[in-house]
């Protein structure tokens, strides 16, 4: 299978099918360096907001899908507060339950049917607290967050019971973070 074809289907993005086929076309280093100088972020993908007293806030709000999530989490290497959740009545919360046991401290339910999510994680992390607005999610996740952690919005699902999109859900969040 071709990286184009790995990059439409969200499997690796497409920065990184252009640099491993440049490098396969035995590029210089130097010259794939140079060609991400003027790369600017997609907002909202694992996107650094702040930190507030010794924890990193990630904004991950187009992880609107259990893969986009997986990978968010996966790439984690200190303890998680996450905040997820939204319409996902159909997703199968348990497939993660592995993943999140081993890397998230608390969850943060941010929705309006967090049911099935609390079934699945009830017992693989700490606390698990439900929440109705992002200004609440991001304070709750503040006072479960000890130095070091990360808050990471990463939902999962769609959550237009809350959001006009990924981009509002997003910006909600940064003010919120702000906002502490």
């Amino acid at each position: 299978m071709s990286l184009e074809i790995l990059a439409r289907q969200g499997v690796v993005s497409r920065s990184m099918a252009e640099a491993v086929s440049m490098r396969i076309k035995d590029l210089r280093k130097k010259a794939i360096q140079e060609s991400f100088r003027d790369f600017s972020h997609a907002g909202h993908r694992l996107e650094y907001v702040a930190t507030v007293r010794g924890v990193d806030y990630i904004d991950d709000a187009k992880a609107c899908n259990l893969n986009s999530t997986w990978y968010a989490l996966e790439s984690m290497k200190r303890p998680v507060i996450w905040i997820a959740g939204g319409q996902g009545k159909d997703v199968d919360w348990a497939s993660m339950r592995e993943l999140v046991s081993s890397k998230v401290k608390h969850i943060v339910c941010l929705g309006t049917d967090n049911k099935a999510m609390i079934a699945a994680f009830g017992s693989a992390v700490g606390d698990i607290v439900e929440t109705d607005s992002m200004m609440a999610a991001v304070q709750s996740a503040y006072l479960m967050a000890s130095e070091g952690d990360v808050v990471l919005l990463s939902p999962a699902c769609p959550s237009f019971d809350l959001f006009e999109s990924y981009q509002d859900k997003g910006t909600q969040f940064k003010k919120a973070v702000c906002e502490l």
